[in-house]
């Protein structure tokens, strides 16, 4: 099995390369974000151990960058770093496990272990209404080539809609899918949202691919023309 680590303390660096060969891994080491980025690229790995705090490119950006690449190699993130929207950020960027030093070798090489058993994760199928691709993994949107900036909350309305394809939604079911039953804001949330996803993924590309239904709700169409 083999395995990359990247992670810039030298001195830690080479404990885990000598400690992993030992457990009969075979092991390759990057000091840099970058670096470390390349020879996941490059390289075939059975799993990474990914720092968070590298310089060049962060750990973060690194698991990002690889996802967006469609590597979807097994990442264990090793930081010193030990909050919960750390460990959130981690594993919203793609990881598949996260440890916080100082750790246990002994159970470093278990989840390693495991990572490997598990394999690696099949990419998540990409959503795709006409030219709109959407991709659940990375939080990612385009039209065509074009990319698209969406917030979190309107990349899941649109998510929400490209997934019932076709249908008519009704707004009281996107605010109970992506506000929740208890929210207890103003339903009108919905328009305000559907009506900036329209500026954005429509409006600049002369498309009118959210169609709203009189009384019932909003359709998410292939390619309709603008008005």
């Amino acid at each position: 099995m083999r395995i990359l680590v990247v992670e810039d303390d030298r001195r830690l660096a080479e404990l885990l390369r000598r400690g992993l060969v030992a457990e009969g891994f075979a092991v390759e080491v990057a000091h840099d974000g970058r670096t470390g980025l390349h020879l996941a690229a490059e390289d075939a790995h059975d799993v990474i151990v990914l720092d968070v705090m590298l310089p060049g490119l962060n750990g973060y950006r690194v698991c990002a960058r690889l996802r967006e690449a469609g590597i979807w190699t097994p990442v264990l993130m090793l930081t010193a770093k030990d909050g919960e929207y750390d460990e959130a950020e981690g594993l919203d960027t793609g990881a598949d496990d996260y440890v916080t030093k100082p750790f246990s070798y002994v159970a470093l090489v278990a989840r390693l272990r495991a990572l490997v058993r598990r394999g690696r994760p099949a990419r998540p199928a990409l959503i795709r209404v006409g030219d709109l691709q959407i991709d659940p993994a990375t939080r990612c949107c385009r039209r065509g080539t074009a990319d698209l900036q969406l917030t979190a909350r309107e990349f899941a309305v649109l998510e929400y809609l490209a997934r019932r394809d076709g249908e008519v939604v009704a707004k009281a079911e996107i605010l109970a899918h992506v506000w929740d039953e208890a929210f207890q804001g103003d339903v009108n949330i919905v328009e305000v949202h559907v009506s900036s996803l329209r500026r954005k993924i429509d409006a600049p590309f002369g498309r009118h691919s959210i169609q709203t239904v009189r009384g019932v709700g909003y359709r998410l169409a292939a390619d309709a023309p603008g008005r």
